[in-house]
């Protein structure tokens, strides 16, 4: 028996913060180990709801196309605060493959085809309740029928940038792309990068 299946939680407060534009709660809960030994804990929870990204990828030119845009996150905490991401956004309600066909069109003008659903992943589970539900999808350059850029209503300002797979790597490597869903979506690119090209697919 794992220690996950003798270890009891137990829920005594759940107290909001603050509820402006995301909801960040302090959860006081009782936690009995594995031992038997009981404590009560705190610990803040921040929940923006959950969320969606994509990689688009050309075969025909071995391109990803990525967005960058301002994070102030990443500003005060000693960047640039300019993150080169894919595609992504929260779900709003909707499911997430049609969530992220908005996305996709909302920010980069991209009309998305067959999409495939590669995993999901918590982005920072000690603080963040949020879920990315993480896609890939073929794209060819006469897919682009908008200019994306974002939504002005919600202030965005967003710049499409279409990379060569092999010198988005290379950013990685450089710190010039340090978002998480970012890497772990073009490292999966790399790795299936022969097949996308034979097949022009992202079907599973």
């Amino acid at each position: 028996m794992s220690k996950s299946e003798t270890v009891t939680i137990e829920i005594l407060k759940d107290e909001t913060l603050s509820k402006n534009w995301y909801h960040l709660r302090n959860i006081t809960f009782r936690y009995t180990d594995a031992e038997g030994r009981t404590k009560v804990l705190k610990r803040e929870t921040y929940d923006r709801g959950n969320g969606a990204t994509i990689l688009l990828y050309d075969p025909r030119r071995d391109v990803v196309v990525l967005v960058r845009q301002f994070r102030v996150p990443t500003y005060v905490n000693g960047g640039t605060g300019w993150m080169l991401e894919t595609p992504a956004g929260l779900l709003d309600g909707d499911a997430p493959e049609d969530a992220i066909r908005r996305e996709a069109m909302e920010e980069t003008g991209y009309r998305v085809g067959p999409v495939r659903s590669l995993f999901k992943a918590y982005m920072s589970p000690g603080a963040v309740t949020e879920i990315v539900h993480c896609f890939a999808a073929v794209i060819d350059i006469e897919d682009r029928v908008e200019e994306g850029g974002g939504l002005a209503s919600e202030d965005e300002d967003i710049e499409v940038v279409e990379l060569g797979l092999d010198d988005a790597m290379a950013m990685i490597a450089s710190g010039e792309i340090c978002d998480g869903k970012t890497i772990m979506l073009l490292q999966w690119a790399v790795m299936n990068r022969d097949s996308l090209k034979a097949g022009a697919s992202v079907a599973p």
